[in-house]
């Protein structure tokens, strides 16, 4: 995501924080190739207008030709600026307790991942305790209803809808009755969009708003349109007074126009975005975190996060003793393989890791974990408990066994005992690295025990 912009801020961050001395000519010359970047990044002319002319006239101040390091306060200042850009902090949703009900409105054009943003957000308010309903109101696109319906299905939160019915306000009041008679206490409405911005669509929303009283009205807007989502995030606020955005497909965002544009233009913040196909890749907006993904300095604090989601404590506390004890086996890294995948992507999660934004997938093995496992699960119990008594004929014969080479099997033995090396290393000096987790994270013990920088050493870096 944003990888244009990451890798011209991540050259520019490196250049800038080896830098002993910082003089004004330095400071014009970096903002000017900021003030291209943005621009190629199609984010708003008045927004880099503004960025610019603030980062200068903070920066030629004192705290940073005078500084100690005026290269780090020189970067520090360019972060802050960047999370101001894109909303200073996360904005929650505005729900009310589980005695009262709580109806969202999702708002946005055809093609901006309405429907399967609106079956996201469900599932995510379901995990957190919330009894959820979606209801079925476009009845303009062909197989809208179905489409909600067996996404429902998907995730077990059950859909209003009305067969046959024609009248989207009747299909939204009547949802909201059902819901409060048989005790739902949210309620998502999936509203009808159009390839365009007209009057009978306007219409539509601005009543069933009236009739459904929402306590949050959120556009879902496609990100890779740079610019048209802000403008077209201006018009429904203008008629229909938003409360946030959903920005779809940020995943296959190459630029952030949209991202970086939109808190400044119409004041209203960007709540999730999606990050993929899955159910589960969809994220609250972070804009400290965005920032330091977009400067490359990665971003440990979601990396923690979606490791304690998937990672039993138990276990973590289990290959941390046999890590200490330099017990790691070729069994225990089959395990982490399959940890991994349940965290989603590698490349996403390689990329929350500081100084590897530009990270590609590519760089691992063709056929990626996938040939990992399939190799160490060819291998016998005895060889993944000892990955000592593997020669060159078990080598063969693993290989044969998973469909892979000689060679392939070769380097991961070799990633593997590089792993084992830097795991035993990090657990004994385990104060550092949980003092390390503590500032990266602001959190208070890091990944449950997972040891997140062995990422790196798993995928052949």
């Amino acid at each position: 995501m944003l990888e244009k912009l990451t890798g011209t801020f991540s050259s520019i961050m490196k250049t800038l924080s080896g830098k002993s001395k910082i003089t004004e000519k330095n400071i014009e010359e970096t903002v000017e190739q900021i003030k291209m970047a943005l621009l190629e990044a199609d984010v708003n002319l008045r927004v880099v207008r503004r960025f610019v002319n603030s980062t200068v006239e903070e920066a030629k101040g004192e705290r940073v030709l005078k500084a100690v390091d005026p290269g780090q306060q020189f970067v520090k200042i360019i972060h802050d600026k960047i999370v101001s850009m894109l909303g200073d902090t996360k904005t929650d949703l505005s729900l009310k307790g589980p005695d009262v009900q709580s109806v969202i409105l999702l708002l946005g054009l055809q093609g901006a991942g309405k429907t399967t943003a609106a079956h996201k957000l469900a599932f995510r308010l379901k995990k957190e305790g919330r009894r959820v309903l979606l209801a079925a109101c476009d009845l303009v696109r062909p197989a809208a209803v179905e489409q909600l319906c067996a996404l429902g299905q998907k995730i077990d939160v059950p859909v209003y809808k009305e067969d046959g019915s024609k009248d989207a306000v009747k299909v939204a009041e009547n949802a909201v009755k059902f819901a409060k008679k048989n005790g739902y206490d949210t309620v998502i409405l999936d509203t009808a969009g159009r390839l365009q911005i007209d009057e009978s669509m306007m219409k539509e929303l601005v009543e069933i708003k009236k009739k459904t009283s929402p306590v949050e009205t959120i556009l879902t807007a496609d990100s890779m349109t740079g610019q048209n989502a802000v403008d077209i995030a201006k018009s429904f606020d203008e008629q229909l007074g938003l409360t946030g955005v959903i920005l779809t497909k940020f995943d296959s965002d190459a630029r952030g126009g949209a991202a970086l544009s939109l808190k400044t233009i119409t004041g209203k913040p960007i709540l999730f975005i999606g990050t993929g196909e899955k159910t589960e890749d969809f994220e609250p907006f972070h804009p400290d975190r965005i920032a330091s993904r977009i400067l490359g300095m990665g971003d440990i604090v979601s990396l923690v996060e979606k490791a304690q989601e998937t990672v039993d404590a138990e276990e973590a506390e289990r290959l941390q003793k046999k890590m200490a004890r330099n017990e790691f086996t070729l069994q225990d890294m089959l395990e982490q393989l399959m940890s991994v995948e349940k965290m989603g992507s590698v490349s996403k999660l390689v990329q929350m890791l500081p100084g590897m934004s530009n990270f590609d997938e590519s760089m691992m093995d063709k056929a990626g974990l996938k040939h990992q496992k399939a190799i160490i699960q060819s291998m016998t119990k005895k060889e993944r408990a000892n990955h000592l008594i593997i020669g060159p004929s078990r080598r063969k014969r693993i290989a044969k066994g998973s469909g892979t080479s000689v060679q392939e099997v070769n380097k991961l033995i070799k990633q593997f005992e590089k792993t084992r090396l830097t795991m035993k290393k990090l657990t004994r000096n385990r104060g550092a690295q949980a003092k390390m987790m503590q500032q990266l994270a602001g959190m208070g013990g890091g990944a449950g025990g997972m040891d997140l920088s062995s990422l790196s050493g798993m995928f052949g870096r």
